[in-house]
Order: C-alpha cells, then structure tokens, then sequence
C-alpha cells in the first residue's frame, strides 16, 4: 500500500470514529447514517423513513437469500448489515476502516440477537483479508466514495465474491460540469468528507469492466435521492446545533455540514450493480 492510499485509510477511519461517537435522538441509535430514497416525488416519508427505503431497495437489488454469505464494504455504524440479515436469512460480514463503528457495530448485532449471523471487523476494502470466492454477494452502501482506487476496490470484491455473484454500491458523481459559483460547495464536501476522485456516470461501464465485472445497472436515482435527503441532514443539524457542537466541535460540525450542497444539482447519486462472470447454479 502506497503511503497516500494509506493517509487516506487512516483519514477515513478518524473521520468516522468521530462520528461514531456522536449520536443524538436525531442522529445515531438505529438510524441508517446514508442519504434517503423516495420512490415518487409525491412520497411525503421523513428522512428516516427514506434511508430505511433506501436500504430496503439495496436489499431488492443484491437478491441474497437465506444462507447466503454477503460482504458488507464500509459497514457504518451496522444497521444496514442487521437489517439484511434480518431480511434475507443470510450471514452477513461487515468491514470499516473505523474502530469505533467496528465496536459500536457488534454491539448493535448483540442487541438484535444475530451475533450468530453479523459480525463486523477492522479492513480495508483495497485489500480484503478474505479468500477468494468467499461470498455470494458484496454491498458497499456509500463507501467507495471514499477510496482513491475504486478499479483496485472493485477489485477486490470481484475476487471474494462468487462466480455469478452480485455486487451492489453507491456512488456520487458529476452530472453536469459544475458551473463556478458551486465549485467551493462541492470541493469542500470532497475534501471534508475525504472523499476520492470525482466520477461520471459514463467512467463506470470502463472501471466495472476493468475489475473483471460485468455490468447489470448503472442508473441515475438523484432524483430519488439528493436534494430531500440534503434539506432532511440540513433539518436535523439546525435542530442538534448546540448538542453537535458541544460534541463534535463547531468547527467540524461546520465542516461537515452539507446544506451548501442543496442547490447543486450538478451533483448526483448513482446505483451500480454488477456482476462476476462464470457459472452460477443458485436460482435467480
């Protein structure tokens, strides 16, 4: 591992120890910590709502059924995972490069009586401590967005997964070229959120492919996703301000936030699915 791959993995596990140990009755406890989804523009759903659907259609898309074994790539704080196990009957294994989501993680996979299904543990999604063909199935739920090399993360889960297994994620990416006034909202967020090189949706058919995958889906849900989700984070901070900064430090909570975001349509959302070539015999 180079020494820049590896500043970026020790960023990324700071950034998140942080924010695992904040949590409020708006943040935190079994809330999904990604960005929400709304089916129809006409959905009234609060933002808790949306991030459960969102998970809930991650699942729909992944197909795993009951003994499946399905990596989890940048597990979060686990809700994700649990909820997986619970919908599917599979065993699922989650990894992050956060200690204290690691922690915080298997205490929540305690609580929910699926220690015998979940399990989370420290790696780094570059170079997976798995054999190869491990799992049927990898999901990497606004993760990859944080990797510098996502031909070597791809990569690696098409190494682990299974011959006709599926892979699932989640990207962000530039929908238009973004104009000059928007410029600093969107580079702060990058830097900020330590986030890897800015993609199109055309580059993925390429870096798929360059992993040794097969592309299924690669669709624009920005619509579904990126502005309620951006004014609902923007609702809860201005609701948690004095708590957010006691606990994280107002400087990082101004970091951090995401409302400068909002009018940047220019931004988008992606859902990728792909696919390992070869031999498959469980059904579809």
């Amino acid at each position: 591992m180079s020494q820049t791959e590896s500043d970026v993995v020790n960023q990324v596990g700071t950034l998140y120890d942080q924010m695992a140990g904040f949590e409020s009755e708006n943040f935190g406890g079994d809330h999904n910590l990604h960005f929400g989804y709304w089916d129809d523009p006409a959905d009234t759903w609060p933002l808790e709502r949306a991030e459960e659907r969102f998970t809930e259609l991650m699942i729909e898309k992944l197909r795993a059924k009951p003994g499946d074994q399905v990596l989890d790539v940048g597990c979060g704080m686990g809700t994700p995972a649990i909820r997986l196990a619970h919908s599917t009957g599979g065993k699922v294994v989650g990894v992050t490069v956060s200690h204290e989501q690691v922690k915080r993680a298997g205490i929540r996979a305690t609580a929910a009586g699926l220690t015998d299904r979940v399990s989370f543990q420290y790696a780094d999604a570059a170079a997976l401590p798995f054999a190869a063909g491990s799992f049927d199935a990898v999901w990497a739920l606004e993760s990859i967005i944080h990797m510098p090399d996502r031909v070597q993360v791809l990569r690696e889960m098409a190494r682990v997964v299974r011959p006709g297994g599926r892979i699932v994620l989640t990207d962000f990416f530039e929908r238009a070229p973004v104009p000059e006034r928007k410029r600093a909202a969107v580079e702060k967020f990058y830097e900020n959120w330590v986030m890897g090189p800015i993609v199109k949706i055309d580059d993925y058919p390429g870096l798929v492919r360059e992993a040794g995958l097969r592309l299924v889906e690669v669709s624009d849900i920005s619509e579904q996703v990126m502005r309620r989700t951006l004014e609902g984070i923007a609702e809860r901070i201005d609701h948690d301000r004095k708590h957010i900064d006691n606990t994280l430090g107002a400087e990082l909570a101004d970091d951090l936030g995401l409302s400068d975001l909002i009018e940047v349509w220019e931004l988008g959302y992606l859902l990728v699915v792909a696919e390992l070539p070869g031999n498959d015999t469980r059904s579809s």
